[in-house]
């Protein structure tokens, strides 16, 4: 597991809270939120609840993303665009294929394995923890309008200007040789 912190070179934003009755911060993720090529994962997106947005926040938008992956650019596995900013839960499972527990108006993007859907964690073996970050981010316009085969940098760079606040909830994950 490296050190580098994915917000460091972002914008400032304000903290807002996001829990889960799926995962819990700081701790290692449910072998459900694992991928389907890992014995027993299911790839099964978690529960996310929040709370506390800034004043103004229009949209929210929710990604996660693994910075330990031996990419040299991490690995996105969730992306969520436009969702209204009455909701604030998502229920687990609300990634499937067809984005069945997403409120209308919100959009799946193709992940780094380019399936618009959640695809959970898969370490390569022995390669030691990883981070997974699990980040709501408030946001000040309605939509994005970002193209829906969009990738999740590309939603990054053109939310990045629009971010109020941002709740993140980090869970670890390992595959042992």
């Amino acid at each position: 597991m490296s050190a580098n912190n994915p917000f460091a070179r972002l914008p400032e934003a304000a903290s807002f809270t996001v829990v889960s009755t799926t995962i819990s911060d700081g701790a290692t993720l449910p072998v459900e939120q694992f991928s389907a090529g890992v014995p027993g994962g299911y790839d099964r997106s978690p529960h996310l609840s929040w709370s506390g947005a800034p004043e103004g926040t229009k949209s929210y938008a929710v990604t996660v993303y693994d910075p330990d992956a031996p990419t040299g650019s991490g690995f996105w596995h969730w992306a969520v665009a436009d969702i209204p900013a009455t909701v604030t839960e998502l229920p687990e499972g609300a990634g499937d294929d067809t984005g069945s527990g997403l409120p209308e108006g919100a959009r799946q993007l193709p992940n780094d394995a380019r399936l618009a859907r959640y695809i959970g964690a898969a370490p390569p073996a022995g390669h030691g923890p990883h981070r997974y970050f699990f980040v709501v981010h408030a946001l000040d316009v309605a939509s994005l309008d970002v193209p829906a085969d969009a990738t999740p940098a590309l939603l990054g760079f053109t939310m990045a200007s629009h971010i109020l606040g941002r709740a993140v909830l980090t869970a670890t994950a390992e595959t042992p040789v």
